[in-house]
């Protein structure tokens, strides 16, 4: 893709993140939205049925749902028919504690949908001080279910100080279940930020992941980890920010923003309920600021061709600066333990 379209922003986002509901049967520490009651004055069926045409219109590829739970808001079922009717692919993120037989069964007559069910931890102790008690189990029953049926699913697994060590585990255990594994980064925005500290993988953590990943090619990440990246794994996804650019997310009462990670009256975009969908992915000046987002301050950087600054969204809550590098980055890592081993060695 030529940067002239990455710096003007497509005619329409390649998929974007709607964030359905807030509504949530569990209480995740790592939620990136503090999900669990509903927001008030969530889109209604009508609002959200309408925004599927306007999303089919300018010919959005996928929709990745999200929430909160999206199998806790009622007409969820209904919003997915009318993707699958339009040809709109459709990727939903669930704890899977809802998922049962008979919704297996509706949701495989379309081919045009995948699921990722959460777990944070290949074993229940791990998992469940995350998710909460017996949540494991169910999740690995709904798994269970999903692989048996066409439809394509994946465990999706947040890396955090508490579950780095697990990850080879959970590779395993996935393969063992037939299923793919995805691991996504933890951000502080929402209930992470609230257990940021106490959660967060430790540099040493992120660069061994880092180097699992290089052996681990068939391992998804989206752009999570994109700062992350190492040479052996260049090429199979995006190595810079697509907010604003090529995704961007709705949220549950039809506000725009560049990513679910930025919900915030900083970052709104737009209101579906004032504007339509294409005209605010056209005109937002959110949206344009993020086209023209450039980091500076990383340009010297020997891996800036690998991760062009990183996740702003992380830039933005650790630093409040989009522009100011992901403090997270494997540059930064590396920098961060070895100068911690010369502070100990001076000692």
């Amino acid at each position: 893709m030529s940067n002239r379209y990455v710096d003007q922003g497509l005619r329409a986002p390649v998929n974007l993140t709607w964030e359905v509901s807030l509504a949530c049967n569990l209480r995740c520490t790592t939620c990136l939205s503090s999900s669990g009651t509903p927001a008030a004055g969530e889109l209604t069926t009508a609002e959200a049925l309408d925004l599927v045409e306007q999303v089919h219109q300018a010919r959005v590829f996928q929709i990745n749902f999200g929430g909160g739970e999206p199998f806790m808001r009622p007409d969820f079922e209904q919003i997915l028919d009318a993707c699958h009717t339009r040809g709109i692919m459709t990727c939903i993120s669930t704890n899977g504690t809802l998922i049962d037989a008979a919704l297996v069964e509706r949701l495989a007559k379309s081919r045009l949908v995948a699921i990722q069910v959460s777990l944070d931890g290949a074993s229940p102790a791990t998992s469940d001080a995350i998710r909460g008690k017996g949540v494991f189990d169910r999740a690995v029953e709904a798994i269970k279910l999903l692989a048996a049926s066409s439809i394509p699913t994946s465990i999706n697994t947040v890396l955090t100080t508490q579950n780095a060590s697990e990850i080879p585990a959970m590779y395993a255990l996935a393969q063992s279940l037939g299923v793919s594994l995805r691991v996504s980064r933890f951000r502080p925005s929402g209930r992470g930020a609230e257990n940021w500290e106490t959660l967060r993988p430790t540099a040493t953590q992120l660069i061994e992941f880092s180097d699992w990943l290089a052996q681990s090619g068939d391992v998804r990440t989206g752009d999570s980890f994109f700062s992350l990246t190492s040479q052996e794994r260049q090429g199979l996804g995006l190595n810079l920010c697509g907010a604003g650019k090529l995704t961007c997310c709705v949220g549950p009462t039809g506000n725009m923003y560049p990513c679910a990670f930025l919900q915030t009256e900083r970052f709104h975009a737009g209101s579906l309920r004032e504007q339509t969908f294409q005209e605010i992915w056209d005109g937002s000046e959110i949206y344009a600021s993020f086209r023209s987002l450039r980091i500076h301050s990383c340009e010297d950087c020997t891996r800036f061709d690998q991760c062009h600054g990183g996740c702003p969204a992380v830039a933005w809550h650790l630093k409040n600066d989009l522009s100011g590098g992901d403090p997270e980055c494997l540059e930064r890592c590396v920098t961060s333990i070895a100068g911690a081993a010369g502070t100990a060695a001076a000692a």
